[in-house]
């Protein structure tokens, strides 16, 4: 069975810092491309990151140039979403995807997982 768990989201100030997590099991983590994308209330889903197999090359959304990174451990089978500089735009719901591309559109990716919810108040 497989399995994407979300962990790191909360409520933070803006202008501050979250480091999400998601761990990754029942696949093989080194043959999938690895992606967040994040969804608030009334609004389609939305592409944040994503992060090739081998973790050479990583793919941004628009609004989050510069400021987000992504990276993944697969000795911990893991992937992870540094936010920095965070906007009360940056309020959703994040969730992590397994995928054969890193895509931009959500249909593409084949596994999810819950989501964290990550609340920047201004």
């Amino acid at each position: 069975q497989v399995q994407l768990v979300e962990s790191g989201g909360g409520l933070v100030q803006a202008g501050n810092s979250l480091r999400l997590s998601c761990v990754v099991s029942g696949l093989r983590f080194s043959a999938y491309a690895m992606g967040w994308f994040r969804q608030s209330p009334g609004k389609e889903r939305e592409f944040v990151m994503a992060i090739s197999r081998g973790g050479g090359n990583t793919v941004s959304g628009d609004s989050v140039k510069g400021r987000f990174t992504i990276s993944r451990d697969s000795d911990k089978n893991a992937v992870y979403l540094q936010m920095n500089s965070l906007e009360p735009e940056d309020t959703a719901v994040y969730y992590c995807a397994a995928g054969g591309v890193p895509s931009t559109l959500a249909r593409h990716w084949n596994y999810w997982g819950r989501g964290t919810q990550v609340t920047v108040s201004s």
